[in-house]
């Protein structure tokens, strides 16, 4: 496990007022139960001897546009749980503030030069399935889109949801142009939109579908919090999109101080241990060799899939309309 010294001596805090606060946003399960949420609020309520306040919301996307109503009047200290596909839109609102973190000791599949957002943990988009309901998943992207006699599948949608905004950005990636036929062929085998991954995902595992759009990581889940064996992650060749999950401080914040300290406990072994067997995701500051056995099974993805954030930002809106266009035929 890599230590982060420097960042453990930057964190030795000066007592915190006794009234200190502050105001997560973050998506619902991150603060579920058994989301890492409680771990992380008491672990470091304990450091800042402050007071955390959770609130979740469906998902990523949620998390922007809500901030985008709030404007300046937010609530929020700090926004948890955007990713690479939408830093760059959010950087442009104005609303957040340069993270002054030192980040030079992650373990990112890509290198990190972004001066406002913290990455605390990253993931490969995949279509998931049971292996004793589908004994054949598709080996590519293109063979799923194709195949008329395919699985149907569960997806989310991109407008509310980080991982369904993914599946967008990974069908863009794999058919550029052809895209929007590529929807159009998939479209009869798509059982339904949900507006974020918990739903689909509980529907998936209810049986109303045999693959769902979800991660690399989630079969990891069900072999150390269920020892079950049963689920996998398709292989796709193309390869498989990256999401990189990130935080910032509003520059709004009654507490900046505060807010930047948190985003550098994140990148402490006490929180980036608490991700893999809660957010079932890879820790953004965590080598993988200090993970646990389960995820040495995982689909590797190769290549790397992934939008320069500019990009996304200035075609998010098109490709989205290209989506519903086809969706809607």
């Amino acid at each position: 496990m890599r230590r982060l010294a420097a960042l453990v001596i930057a964190l030795i805090p000066l007592p915190a007022a006794a009234d200190a606060a502050l105001t997560v946003y973050t998506y619902d399960s991150f603060t579920s139960d058994w989301g890492p949420g409680p771990k992380v609020e008491a672990a470091f309520e304990s450091r800042c001897g402050c007071d955390i306040e959770l609130v979740g919301l469906a998902d990523g996307v949620t998390l922007l546009n809500r901030l985008k109503i709030e404007g300046t009047e937010s609530g929020a200290d700090v926004v948890l749980g955007l990713d690479t596909n939408l830093t760059a839109e959010a950087r442009s609102t104005g609303l957040f503030a340069p993270h002054g973190i030192d980040v030079g000791g992650l373990a990112l599949p890509v290198q990190w030069t972004d001066d406002v957002f913290v990455p605390y943990d990253y993931g490969y988009f995949a279509f998931v399935y049971n292996t004793e309901h589908l004994a054949e998943p598709p080996a590519s992207l293109r063979e799923l889109v194709d195949n008329e006699d395919g699985p149907d599948v569960l997806i989310q949608d991109p407008r509310t949801s980080t991982p369904g905004l993914g599946l967008l950005l990974w069908m863009k990636k794999a058919f550029g142009d052809d895209a929007a036929e590529a929807w159009r062929s998939l479209s009869p085998r798509i059982v339904t939109v949900t507006q974020g991954w918990s739903e689909a995902y509980g529907m998936f595992l209810k049986n109303e579908a045999p693959m769902v759009l979800s991660y690399t990581t989630s079969p990891a889940y069900h072999a150390i919090a269920e020892e079950d064996d049963r689920f996998a992650a398709a292989d796709f060749e193309e390869g498989h999109y990256l999401q990189i999950e990130v935080a910032g401080v509003l520059a709004s914040s009654d507490d900046t101080t505060l807010a930047r300290e948190f985003l550098a406990f994140m990148l402490t072994d006490e929180f980036q241990s608490v991700i893999p067997t809660t957010n079932w995701m890879y820790p953004a500051a965590m080598q993988r060799d200090a993970l646990p056995d389960a995820f040495d099974d995982l689909v590797d993805p190769s290549p790397v899939l992934l939008f320069d954030d500019e990009i996304v930002a200035a075609s998010r809106r098109a490709w989205i309309d290209e989506w519903l266009g086809a969706l809607s035929r």
